[in-house]
């Protein structure tokens, strides 16, 4: 079988999608599955072509992802006819992906992560003409007619089938980690230290980074002795200087610390220091960073919103308000240890990949 992923972005950028991505078309190639990934060249040091752990990987030289939607239908024919399949992802690749493959007949999926709809315009640092451009084209999206979709929870699934896709053209498969690469991170410091909590994620509006800014800033008025580990990319520049200016106007740089960039092991050091993470997103497809901090035993305080209370296990505390009143008293809970404890759940890279590889036997037929 050969695949062909059509992804907007691609490791070396960090996420949740490159996360999936990754691990999935890596397995796949150890299944002896001919894999190549096209992807947009979102930065010019990087090779236009490469091979990383057996997967090849081809980037278009766009200047940025919107002509990518809709120019890289263009290459992609000529490659979309040597693959029995093409997969994507939403957003900005999937219309690419979709004419390369209409055009060359060849089957075409797609991986939806979230479907937001109105929650479009109840999100922060951007404007109500962006908003709307953005819930128009989750809209256009998903009138496509793909051959198949992949949702990566039950709460993506519902949200499909919202939406007006049939059930019986989605398929849930939960994303997938290898707990090996967990297995003996240490902490990167030990030393006696104030009640630490991490953020660690994208710059993204969904992410719900104004309610734990607006969380740190009022509880600093009752509790100094706290600190939290901001990590973060340093792109959308425009968006990381928003959130750095932000944190300037609060007065609260004595309570984070920022990071950015951070390779793999340092990350998982970092988390495995600290005493609780914090996930306040507006939504959720899956949630990599919760089953991350699962896996590295972290407690996690969550909005519950989307998949997360669907994916987030053991040790908890969920915000009862969308606000960052009800994360600053879900932060004081645990600063006293007040957990809510759910039994722990899983979610192995191997379930994952077998679900796929079902999944794509049974499409090919």
């Amino acid at each position: 079988m050969k695949i062909l992923f059509v992804l907007e972005n691609h490791y070396p950028n960090i996420g949740g999608v490159e996360t999936l991505f990754k691990n999935l078309t890596e397995a796949l190639v150890q299944q002896e599955i001919e894999v190549t990934v096209i992807t947009n060249q979102y930065d010019r040091s990087l090779k236009r072509k490469e091979n990383i752990n057996g997967v090849d990987i081809i980037r278009l030289p766009f200047i940025n992802r919107y002509l990518f939607t809709f120019l890289a239908f263009i290459p992609l024919i000529s490659y979309a006819r040597k693959y029995d399949l093409i997969h994507t992802t939403s957003y900005n690749a999937g219309v690419p992906a979709y004419i390369a493959g209409l055009l060359t007949r060849t089957k075409t999926i797609i991986t939806f992560h979230e479907v937001w709809d109105k929650l479009w315009f109840r999100l922060p640092y951007s404007n109500k003409i962006s908003l709307t451009l953005f819930y128009l084209f989750e809209k256009f999206l998903l009138c496509l007619p793909f051959a198949h979709y992949i949702a990566v929870s039950e709460s993506t699934k519902t949200s499909l089938i919202d939406a007006g896709i049939k059930e019986n053209k989605i398929t849930r498969i939960y994303n997938g980690i290898d707990y090996s690469q967990f297995l003996n991170t240490q902490s990167i410091d030990k030393k006696p230290k104030p009640y630490t909590f991490i953020y660690f994620g994208r710059l993204g509006i969904s992410k719900g980074i104004n309610l734990l800014l607006t969380a740190v800033d009022k509880l600093s008025h009752s509790n100094s002795q706290f600190s939290v580990n901001l990590v973060i990319p340093k792109t959308p520049k425009a968006f990381y200087k928003t959130i750095i200016k932000e944190i300037d106007e609060l007065d609260i740089k004595d309570h984070i610390k920022i990071y950015s960039h951070l390779p793999y092991t340092e990350l998982q050091q970092l988390i495995r220091s600290s005493d609780a993470a914090i996930i306040p997103s507006y939504s959720e497809g899956f949630c990599f960073s919760a089953v991350e901090a699962m896996a590295l035993d972290i407690p996690i305080i969550h909005s519950g919103q989307g998949a997360l209370s669907e994916v987030v296990s053991g040790p908890q505390l969920r915000m009862e308000k969308m606000n960052a009143e009800s994360l600053k008293l879900c932060m004081e809970k645990a600063i006293t240890g007040n957990w809510d404890i759910r039994p722990k759940k899983e979610f192995p890279l191997s379930d994952s990949v077998e679900a796929y590889l079902d999944f794509y036997k049974n499409i090919k037929s």
